[in-house]
């Protein structure tokens, strides 16, 4: 298979620009001709030597007649048997972080297909637009940070956001480190120093938001209702825990009431790494902060607050191209305000009011609706999508704000959208056009004003 190499979209004149692709912010990314509906992976890790033996079974239906189809798989990972449906592939090979299968006969639009896939290696995160990331390596263990297109560097799949599925995962490793992955933990078996751990996630998820995080953990149980919700952490900052997550609860009860149920069956966990991370990470069921995120401070309450309320929106309801980030990250940004305001900080208002000073001394470059890949987690897009949820928010009331808020949230539950579906429904609820309002905010580039 090809080395890794920063990717981002294609040059206009190069050969990579006339081939078809599914998302223009990751080109290279996604598969053609056929729609997964469930994984089940059976992984053999040994963390000492970073040593990956996997297998997965991907359940999936033909959309047009099929005789040859790819799956996403980053270098080093190397692919040692194909069978389709029972039967060996014809052929299978490795080329820029795909393997390209051939089948031995075609098969017809809307014909169910199993594909086993075995495969081994040492995996490492992808070099991208935005760093590395996937499968990392930790003096510990081991983690992944799948977003944007990280879950190719530890199982091979479709990986791109709109194609949702749900899984099987199977993981073993040295019995002293805990393994957390989504969905319920159904069963863990202890045998000759090793430990198997199985979850399984119901919920239609896409493939970046399925995670794997190994290490030297406790387990805490912080809430058992209304959602159960755990901590996985190293012994030495179950103090601080108590400090920095303590609100989550009540944030769960605040989102839950605001944003419609907690989407998820399983619970909710969260992650805290012996090391530091830039930035916490969100997965279906899961978030994922480093150490220097529990200290003790509380200095990052706000990004708890961003993180759980991914699980409405990015995880449950899923922006199908990258393009419109901004339905993840301006809701997950715009509820940081929800939470100061409930808990007694800041308004949402005087949030607003803040941020609109500052984008209107930054550079405005970004159209928010298209921000280009290179821009699409720029804070710009995380706060102006607040601001224009906030603006909103003016125009509707909050009575018609949130009963929208929750609409969204259960009509397009575990779904795909495009920034159009949520205009769509906001033109239900509203008065009178918000077309100006959209012109404004996601449409041009000038930061208009607050109102």
């Amino acid at each position: 298979m090809a080395g890794q190499e920063e990717e981002g979209p294609a040059v206009k004149g190069s050969k990579k620009s006339s081939v078809p692709v599914i998302d223009p912010y990751l080109p290279g990314v996604g598969n053609f001709g056929y729609r997964a509906s469930r994984y089940e992976l059976e992984l053999d890790y040994k963390v000492p030597i970073n040593r990956l033996d996997g297998s997965v079974l991907i359940t999936a239906v033909t959309l047009a007649t099929l005789r040859t189809f790819s799956l996403d798989l980053c270098a080093p990972l190397r692919v040692t048997r194909v069978l389709v449906n029972g039967k060996p592939a014809k052929d299978f090979r490795a080329r820029d972080n795909k393997v390209h299968i051939t089948l031995a006969a075609p098969l017809p639009p809307g014909a169910a297909m199993t594909v086993a896939v075995r495969y081994t290696g040492a995996p490492r995160p992808r070099r991208t637009l935005w760093g590395e990331v996937g499968f990392e390596e930790l003096t510990e263990g081991a983690l992944v940070a799948g977003q944007p297109n990280g879950a190719s560097t530890w199982f091979p799949c479709d990986d791109q956001p709109g194609a949702k599925a749900s899984y099987r995962i199977q993981v073993s490793a040295e019995s002293p480190y805990r393994v957390v992955s989504n969905g319920a933990l159904v069963s863990t078996r202890a045998r000759s120093g090793r430990t198997t751990w199985t979850y399984e996630l119901a919920e239609p998820t896409s493939t970046y938001l399925v995670t794997l995080q190994i290490g030297m953990y406790d387990l805490v149980r912080l809430a058992k209702a209304p959602v159960p919700i755990s901590a996985v952490l190293p012994a030495r900052l179950r103090r601080n825990l108590a400090v920095d997550f303590s609100k989550q609860p009540q944030m769960m009860t605040l989102f839950s009431e605001l944003f419609g149920p907690y989407p998820v069956s399983s619970g909710y966990t969260v992650v805290i790494h012996d090391e530091s991370l830039e930035i916490p990470l969100e997965a279906q069921g899961v978030s994922i902060f480093g150490a220097n995120h529990c200290d003790g401070t509380r200095d990052s309450e706000r990004l708890v607050a961003h993180e759980l309320a991914h699980q409405w929106f990015g995880n449950s309801v899923t922006a199908r191209h990258w393009r419109d980030i901004w339905l993840h990250e301006g809701f997950a940004c715009y509820a940081e305000w929800l939470w100061s305001e409930h808990a007694g900080g800041m308004t949402a208002a005087q949030m607003a009011q803040r941020y609109h000073r500052r984008l209107l001394e930054a550079p405005a470059d970004i159209l928010l609706a298209d921000p280009g890949p290179r821009d699409m987690f720029d804070d710009r897009v995380y706060k102006r999508g607040a601001l224009t949820l906030h603006a909103l928010r003016v125009f509707l009331g909050d009575e018609t704000f949130f009963a929208l808020l929750r609409d969204w949230t259960t009509r397009y539950r575990h779904s795909t959208v495009v920034t159009d579906d949520f205009l769509g429904l906001a033109a239900k609820y509203a008065p009178s056009s918000l077309n100006g309002l959209w012109d404004a905010w996601l449409f041009s580039l000038p930061v208009p004003d607050l109102g």
